[in-house]
């Protein structure tokens, strides 16, 4: 059963980013152009933090221990500020032959000084609803996702980029 999740969330997490890439092109071939808006010495801060770094850590299913977590990496190019409450962050996505880079346009907000990424019954079409939050403090994240009766925690250390 645990196989069978993990397969899921991997596709889960390739179909997500295929879809962000298809909406980016769609974008980018209108000539619509999304700037970036004016950042708070502390939105400064997070953008510089999250320019060239790496997630590396764990992630759980259900109530299993953090014994029981299963490894993850996400790799982040860049985060920009693209509206009041709203950051894009261009990931790079692995996955089999493919090896992308894609903005993934999503709401952050802050706790004191403290930013977090905040999704609540986040409907993607035929895949289904999702509710996560993830923290950035200092050089780790952490958090919770859920996914219909599926979730957990995700929680590991922010990386720079060897080489960037």
């Amino acid at each position: 059963m645990r196989e069978l999740i993990v397969r899921f969330r991997i596709i889960l997490v390739a179909a997500l980013f295929l879809m962000t890439f298809v909406a980016g092109l769609i974008v980018a071939r209108s000539g619509l152009r999304i700037t970036s808006v004016e950042e708070t010495e502390l939105e400064e801060r997070f953008t510089h933090r999250m320019r060239n770094v790496a997630l590396v850590g764990h992630f759980t299913i259900g109530a299993t221990s953090d014994l029981e977590a299963n490894p993850e990496r996400y790799e982040i190019e860049s985060v920009t500020k693209v509206g009041e409450d709203t950051w894009r962050f261009m990931a790079r996505i692995t996955y089999g032959n493919v090896d992308l880079t894609l903005p993934v346009t999503v709401p952050v907000v802050w706790a004191g000084d403290t930013p977090m990424v905040t999704l609540t019954d986040f409907s993607i079409p035929t895949l289904g609803t999702f509710t996560s939050r993830v923290i950035f403090h200092g050089d780790r994240y952490a958090g919770t996702w859920q996914h219909g009766e599926f979730g957990g925690h995700m929680f590991g250390r922010i990386e720079k980029i060897v080489g960037s």
